[in-house]
């Protein structure tokens, strides 16, 4: 058992080593990685543990392996949304480090729709502000999102206090808990196609969700629009015993 252990700590570390030097750049897009024999001298372990650590870089879409030729580094890493849990843009950014930057496109109260008003448990007469913003990752727009907000989490604030992150921002007033997402495939129309700067009629992700305190009140509904060619979403699904 221990040794099971010792072994899957050891891979661990290659794994969280190579995506380091990936991050860092000194195995650059494309680059071929040196062979299994090479790492597993570099780290004084077996060939078995590189492959362990490759294949969780695989999965983690960092890099490809192409048969009889080798593992390269792909040539554009996609980012994965929710990889680390329940965390904002600029927490997601840091994690792969990566520069971020938010651009606060508009702020301001909203004529709430039905679908804003259940989600959020409010009525007409409840008071909801709009959120739009543009989000960039080394100077690439990633994605637009659209959030509506009740009052009461966002009294006082300004336009400019919007420019970090939302979550730190309403965790002064409240305990964020969880966000329920659904995620589908659309097609990049005029308005996110100027800032996204990708072409109309090219695929994207369309993310409806809402985040929850902990006592499953409604904080947040957001409509988000992310690029396909850089996003992937990780999900948790829970199967209970009957």
């Amino acid at each position: 058992m221990e040794e099971k252990k010792a072994t899957q700590a050891i891979f661990d570390q290659v794994s969280a080593e190579i995506e380091k030097r990936i991050r860092e750049g000194i195995y650059v897009s494309s680059q071929k990685l040196p062979s299994e024999y090479d790492l597993a001298k570099e780290f004084n372990c077996s060939r078995l543990t590189i492959r362990k650590a490759i294949d969780d870089l695989i999965k983690k879409n960092i890099i490809v392996k192409r048969r009889g030729k080798g593992s390269y580094v792909m040539s554009q890493q996609k980012i994965q949304s929710g990889r680390d849990g329940l965390v904002g843009f600029t927490e997601a950014a840091k994690a792969y480090g990566k520069s971020s930057k938010t651009e606060v496109i508009s702020f301001g109260v909203c004529q709430p729709t039905e679908e804003m008003l259940k989600a959020l448990n409010l009525t007409k007469n409840d008071t909801i502000y709009e959120l739009v913003r543009r989000r960039i990752l080394d100077d690439e727009p990633m994605t637009v999102e659209k959030t509506y907000l009740p009052e009461v989490y966002i009294a006082g604030l300004k336009k400019t206090d919007f420019e970090g992150s939302l979550f730190k921002q309403l965790e002064k007033k409240v305990e964020i808990a969880y966000s329920h997402q659904e995620v589908e495939a659309i097609l990049v129309e005029p308005e996110i196609s100027t800032l996204l700067e990708v072409p109309v009629g090219n695929p994207m992700l369309q993310v409806h969700s809402v985040t929850y305190a902990i006592d499953a009140t409604p904080i947040l509904f957001d409509l988000s629009y992310y690029r396909a060619d850089r996003y992937t979403f990780k999900n948790t699904l829970t199967r209970y015993s009957h």
